[in-house]
This record gives C-alpha cells, sequence and structure tokens, in this order.
C-alpha cells in the first residue's frame, strides 16, 4: 500500500526512527488492549538536529471517513515510559498530547492501555470473543515522523484465536498473509496504519478471487447469512464498479464484517472496510439489498474519497477538523450509486431500484431541515452536526448524504437526457479517477464542478449555486419527465391531518422523540422528550394515534394530555391539512417512445415495464 501525501507536521528524514507497536489483550473481558511503542533511534536523531530532546507523543482525535472529533485520548489509561526498566519522566500537554524526558536514557519505551468497549466501524471492541482496533483509535504518532515504515506486533490472548487486516504480514506460519498464524506487520507509514483495521478472534474467514486478485470476507458473530450467496453478489459488486473505473486499485482486498443485534455502518479505507450489520437480516430480501448497498457503498469508496479526495483531505491533520463543503460528492454520490451497482450487478431488478430510490427520496422531501441547511454548509458542518442528533436535528439540518445523492441524481439525468444516455455521471467519475484519484490530488470545488460541467457540456453555475448554497427546493419531476417518470405521493386518500408531532413508545412510555419546526404541536407548546397520555380525555398510545387522527377533520381542534418534566399538562391543538408521508417513482401517462428510449438507456426497461 502507498500514499502519495501524508499527514501534517513537516516530516524529518535525516535519521531513520524504529517504530515498534506491541498490541496485546491478556484479558479480553476487562475491555483493554495493552499497547508497547518501541523506539530506537531517538538519540541519534536528536544528536544529529533532527528532533529535540524531549518525546512527543499524540493521539488522532477523529479518524478518516468519519468526520466527528471523536476524542480517542479519553480512552488512554496508565501512560508511562522507560528506558531499560528506568522510569522517565513525562508530562500531559493537552488532551491528546504527550510529552516524555528521555535525558540520557537509551531509547525510550512508552506503555498504556486503551479502554475497549464500543462496538462501531471507527472505535475498538475487546472482549472475550474478539478484538477489534482501529489505528486512529489506539496508536500515538510522533509529530513530524508520521512518514516513515512502522512495524506492528499483534499478540492474541489465546492460540485459537488469529489476526486479519489489510496490512502486510512480515512474520507468519501460513502462505496466507493475513490469517492464522500473522503475528508481525508492517505499514508504510502512520497513514497506513490508521488505514488497516485489524480483527483478532475466531472469526470465520471466506477467501474468494475476483478478476485475478484475492479478497477476503472476514466475518465476526452469528447470524443467518448465506455465505456462497454473499460471496457471489459481492463478486458481482466488485466487477461491476471495477468495470466502471477500469480496473481495480489495489493488490488483495478484505471485507470486516461484525454482526451485531441492530448494528449498522461501514467505514472505508484503500484496501478494506469495517461493515457492522444486524445478525439476522439476511433473509429479508429488502434488507438483504439494503446490505448489498452497504457493500457497494464502502466498496465504491475505495476510488471515492481514499483516493479521489478533496484538497482539504489530501493531507490528514489527525489532531482537528479538516474542513470541506464537497462531502456532498464524495459521500451523497457514492450513495446514489450505492443503489445503482447492485441494479448494475443483477443483484436486485429495476422496479426494486426505483421503489429503493423512491424512498431515498420521501427521507429528503419529509425532512423539514432541508430548508434550512444548503448542502455546502452541511458537508462544512459535519464536524459539529451530522453525527450530534439530537430533538432539533430534522429541523435545522440536511444529510450531505441524502442531498447529495439526490443532487446527484438530478445531475446524472441531466447529463444522459442532453446525451442521449452516451454520456453520465460514470463519466465524472472516470474522469475524476484519471485526473486526482490515481496520483491522489486533492481537487477543489471549482475542480469538481468544472469537472462534471465539461461533461455534460453545459454551463452549471446557476445548477449548483442554486443546488448546493442555497435551500431551493430540488425540481425532481423537470428531470425525471425525459425518462417517462414522475414522482407522486404514495398516499392520497385516508391520510390523517397533520399535526407535525412523532410518538414512539418507550419503556412502557408513550413519547414525543420530534416536534417539526412552525407545526401545530410547536404552536400548542408540546415538545421532544413530552410523554403523551390522552386525546380529548381518552388514553392514546403511540400505536393508536395515527388510527385516532383520522376520527378527526383539518381544523377540529384537540385537547391533548401529557407530561412535560413531570408537569402535567393539558393544550389545545388545531389539526392542519394532511401531508403524504412517502413518495414513489411511477410512469407518466402515455410515455413517448423518446421517454420509453431514455429510460431503458438509464435502468434497462421501459415505462410499460412498471405498469
Amino acid at each position: 500500500m502507498t500514499h502519495a501525501t501524508q499527514s501534517t507536521s513537516a516530516p524529518k528524514p535525516q535519521t531513520q526512527l524504529g517504530l515498534h507497536y506491541r498490541v496485546a489483550m491478556p484479558h479480553p473481558e476487562s475491555h483493554l488492549f495493552e499497547v508497547t511503542l518501541q523506539i530506537t533511534g531517538w538519540h541519534a536523531a536528536a544528536a544529529s538536529g533532527d528532533s529535540s530532546s524531549s518525546l512527543d507523543l499524540k493521539m488522532p482525535v477523529w479518524t478518516p471517513g468519519s468526520y466527528l472529533v471523536r476524542e480517542y485520548a479519553r480512552h488512554v489509561q496508565e501512560f508511562g515510559a522507560e528506558a531499560d526498566g528506568t522510569p522517565l519522566r513525562w508530562a500531559k500537554l493537552s488532551k491528546n498530547h504527550w510529552q516524555v524526558d528521555p535525558g540520557e536514557a537509551p531509547d525510550p519505551t512508552v506503555r498504556y492501555r486503551v479502554y475497549a468497549n464500543e462496538l462501531t466501524v471507527r472505535t475498538n471492541h475487546l472482549d472475550g470473543t474478539h478484538g477489534y482496533f482501529n489505528g486512529a483509535a489506539l496508536f500515538f504518532y510522533i509529530p513530524g515522523y508520521q512518514h516513515l515504515p512502522l512495524r506492528v506486533e499483534v499478540v492474541p490472548p489465546r492460540s485459537t484465536w488469529h489476526i486479519t487486516t489489510a496490512l502486510q504480514a512480515i512474520s507468519s506460519e501460513t502462505a496466507t498473509p493475513s490469517t492464522v498464524g500473522a503475528r508481525i506487520f508492517e505499514a508504510a507509514d502512520f497513514d497506513t496504519l490508521v488505514d488497516c483495521p485489524v480483527e483478532v478472534g475466531e472469526h470465520q474467514v471466506y477467501a474468494f478471487d475476483v478478476l485475478g486478485k484475492p479478497h477476503e470476507f472476514a466475518i465476526w458473530g452469528r447470524g443467518n447469512y448465506e455465505p456462497e450467496h454473499l460471496l457471489e453478489d459481492t463478486r458481482q459488486i466488485i466487477e461491476t464498479e471495477s468495470a466502471l473505473f477500469g480496473g481495480l486499485p489495489y493488490e488483495r482486498y478484505l471485507f470486516l464484517l461484525h454482526l451485531s443485534t441492530q448494528g449498522f455502518g461501514g467505514l472505508e479505507h484503500k484496501d478494506s472496510c469495517t461493515l457492522n450489520y444486524a445478525r439476522f437480516a439476511f433473509r429479508s430480501d429488502d434488507r438483504y439489498h439494503r446490505f448489498m448497498q452497504l457493500v457497494a457503498h464502502e466498496f465504491f469508496h475505495l476510488w471515492n474519497i481514499k483516493r479521489i479526495r478533496p484538497k482539504a483531505l489530501e493531507v490528514f491533520d489527525y489532531d482537528q477538523e479538516n474542513y470541506t463543503p464537497s462531502l456532498w460528492f464524495s459521500e451523497g454520490t457514492t450513495s446514489y450509486y450505492d443503489l445503482a451497482i447492485p441494479l448494475r450487478a443483477g443483484i436486485y431488478d429495476a422496479p426494486t431500484y426505483l421503489k429503493a430510490l423512491g424512498k431515498e427520496i420521501t427521507r429528503f422531501i419529509t425532512t423539514p431541515g432541508r430548508a434550512v441547511q444548503p448542502l455546502s454548509e452541511s458537508s462544512f458542518d459535519a464536524w459539529i452536526k451530522l453525527y450530534r442528533r439530537d430533538a432539533n436535528s430534522d429541523n435545522n439540518q440536511m444529510s450531505y448524504y441524502l442531498k447529495g445523492e439526490m443532487v446527484t441524481l438530478l445531475l446524472d439525468l441531466l447529463i444522459r437526457d442532453r446525451h442521449q444516455n452516451q454520456r453520465s455521471m460514470d463519466d465524472v467519475m472516470r474522469h475524476m479517477w484519471q485526473r486526482f484519484g490515481k496520483d491522489e490530488v486533492g481537487f477543489t470545488p471549482d475542480d469538481l464542478e468544472s469537472m462534471i460541467a465539461s461533461v455534460a457540456d453545459v454551463d452549471l453555475r446557476h445548477f449548483f449555486q442554486r443546488y448546493l448554497h442555497t435551500t431551493e427546493e430540488l425540481p425532481f419531476n423537470e428531470y425525471l419527465a425525459p425518462f417517462g417518470l414522475a414522482l407522486t405521493p404514495d398516499e392520497t386518500t385516508n391520510l390523517p391531518p397533520f399535526t407535525g408531532l412523532t410518538l414512539k413508545s418507550d419503556s412502557g412510555r408513550d413519547v414525543i422523540k420530534f416536534v417539526e419546526y412552525d407545526s401545530p404541536a410547536q404552536q400548542a407548546g408540546l415538545d421532544a422528550g413530552d410523554e403523551l397520555l390522552a386525546l380529548d380525555g381518552l388514553r392514546v398510545t403511540a400505536d393508536q394515534w395515527g388510527d385516532r387522527l383520522k376520527d378527526y377533520a383539518v381544523g377540529d381542534r384537540l385537547h391533548l394530555t401529557f407530561f412535560h418534566q413531570d408537569d402535567l399538562r393539558t393544550v389545545s391543538l388545531t389539526l392542519a391539512a394532511p401531508r403524504p408521508t412517502s413518495y414513489k417513482l411511477v410512469p407518466v401517462d402515455h410515455p413517448t417512445d423518446a421517454q420509453a428510449t431514455a429510460l431503458k438507456g438509464w435502468i434497462g426497461i421501459v415505462p410499460s415495464d412498471l405498469v
């Protein structure tokens, strides 16, 4: 694995330090990883002027691909440093910055523990069944030396546990470098270490070849997946995405899958990805398709964000936020393709694709925050908003994943319509790969917009201004019409009047989870967290709420009784006109031959196939 760029802090290349990390987990039930960092050559570097006399160590505050400062240093404990068994003086200078004074002692060794009991794709998890860690959440780096190669020794607690990672093994008892027997690995630099999560345990490993290159699916946890089916569909996704970009930019690739109770998530890496999914979600077609969309999404990222990345992410600064307005493309465009790739791969058919796309459009239209937060701002503010949801998030936020997907849909339809399906967003992706991705040169927002306009062969400045930088509504039907499709509410009759509140059962209580801005519920004084008790003097539950409302008409005044912070209250609420809660894509009446041809060129069917 190679990197064209390195982390921040000017490199100090004159003296080659030796960096050897050791990760042990002797008591996995404690959830504590024990990490040792042995540094050789430090005194030589100090003597030559390549380093200061003090040793600075920093823990990253975030990990690439997950745009939130997660403060990984909060899990560090029992930090210490020594040289030949003699303790060294050290001090903590900031939340993630330690400084060791080696003095005249031999080269220093640093030891610490990291608490790991958070099972997500971007954190660490250790228990009696397995160990999983991400580099940014486990390892210190030495500022100025992130460019140096390093070694990682992984010590499983039991002989039955094996190690799976995309890191290159340099010590193994078997011919397969990422499985049983591997103990010592090497990384070209700290960025590579961060980019290669490690799974240790008794997980299942399924090896398969695609286009002449080795792949593995490593699965921890029990579930109802069918390995042969899973591998075959993954193979089809790999081949489909490879065809789009013109080949696979790696020598081997690893899928790490954690099966949990209600998990969902993914994190991309250059030669691997980590997935988290519900263990019993593989028999239902809808949920299985969603999993394959997750696979397609994270695999697509090995091009779009890991190699084709915004200028602001060309060089990672692990110490603070890395701001960019372009995550709408890096994540949103990837989300558009995660629906399209399984269609192209034959995993589901075009009607299933349009149904899934209709659900995505529904999520967008029913999010009030689309009228508040522009798309570029959503990307820029990912660090303080997207991953920090609260009761008001749907009122003031718009996900760059979701609106980016919608804007990409419009762009794809625009390009296809102008060029009779002879050009599409596929061409944008290929050109971005050739110009920026292959050499890992960061792109600017202007670079991206110019590339899309060049492929479309039209001035798109007005388009980008309207749909990236303002909250103007997206004209779906204008762009769908040339393809013989229309967006329409899924239900137009028997809808209850609108209140603007979302009610859910929570531990035996019926709790208001969301109140839409300027809705009847907000005007009446209801708030998220209130416990609803009665409607017009009769008890009401979350399950009954929708049906009870159908007994009323628009303009009727309800009396709602509820607890607000243990204070019993009753308020009046005036019902508003019903609002659609879901949308679907349907063929237009009497589609023309041109519309039928356009739709077939886009998704392989004509409008009459949807009737």
